[in-house]
């Protein structure tokens, strides 16, 4: 299921540049549609109101806006490495906050992933492909915050996920009045296969998943994403990344899974 839930998340890139719309507009689709989804699993209509839940919707919700924004303005490929380096700011935030003792292989794999990010920052100096990155840039933030309370016991992951669609729905719909919208056949299939699968089901997946899988064994699997993601983007869009974006995702990847396959590190 983890696996499926990494492979459906990467359809994100190839979804949204097949979609001639807006990233609002787009985001308010999938959001009612993931929304119908989640309710009819769950078979009900009440959630849990917790501050964890709350704040994982706030953060899912950020997450998703920037990251749909952030690839309409730039590559796939570089908008998911640069939200890559989620699981690097999480463990600095452990270092930092939770008393964890960093070490030297974490330290080079933490500078390594910095350097990669900034390859990939720097993939073209057009300013509109440097604000799609710097929107990618901060959804790597925000997904280390959904991260760093998804984590917390008194979550409900499904919960969590149905108030962040919407919260993003409440968000974006006005997007759906304000915008020319072309109800191709092109534009309809792409967004029920980003809203039904690489959203929808993935999430479920990764909620039924996480919690009965290795930790570095979740990790390693994880990185199936970012390395999966630019390929269907290339092969139905004929989109592909700069020599440096190609490097700075290599680093990316390779430091995270790395980083995975240490040993647990003591805590202070």
């Amino acid at each position: 299921m983890l696996i499926g839930a990494a492979l459906l998340w990467g359809l994100a890139g190839v979804c949204v540049k097949s979609i001639t719309w807006g990233p609002m507009a787009i985001v308010a689709v999938r959001s009612i549609i993931s929304l119908v989804i989640l309710l009819a699993v769950k078979r009900s209509f009440r959630v849990k109101m917790t501050r964890q839940n709350l704040l994982g919707a706030f953060f899912m919700s950020a997450t998703s806006i920037l990251y749909i924004s952030a690839i309409k303005m730039t590559t796939a490929g570089t908008a998911i490495v640069l939200q890559y380096i989620a699981p690097i700011l999480v463990f600095l935030f452990a270092v930092l906050f939770r008393g964890r003792k960093p070490r030297a292989a974490e330290i080079v794999l933490t500078l390594s992933v910095f350097a990669g990010c900034v390859l990939s920052f720097l993939d073209s100096l057009d300013f509109t492909m440097l604000l799609g990155n710097a929107l990618a840039l901060l959804s790597g933030f925000t997904f280390a915050g959904q991260l760093l309370v998804m984590n917390g016991q008194d979550n409900e992951p499904v919960d969590a996920m149905i108030l962040s669609n919407f919260l993003c729905f409440l968000i974006s719909v006005p997007f759906l009045f304000t915008e020319p919208l072309d109800w191709s056949a092109k534009n309809i299939f792409w967004l029920l296969v980003l809203s039904v699968f690489q959203y929808g089901l993935a999430n479920l997946l990764f909620s039924r998943s996480i919690q009965h899988v290795d930790p570095v064994e979740a990790s390693l699997v994880l990185t199936i994403e970012p390395v999966f993601n630019p390929i269907p983007v290339a092969l139905f869009c004929g989109e592909q990344m700069s020599l440096p974006a190609i490097v700075g995702a290599v680093m990316v990847v390779a430091a995270v899974t790395l980083h995975g396959m240490l040993p647990p590190a003591e805590s202070g």
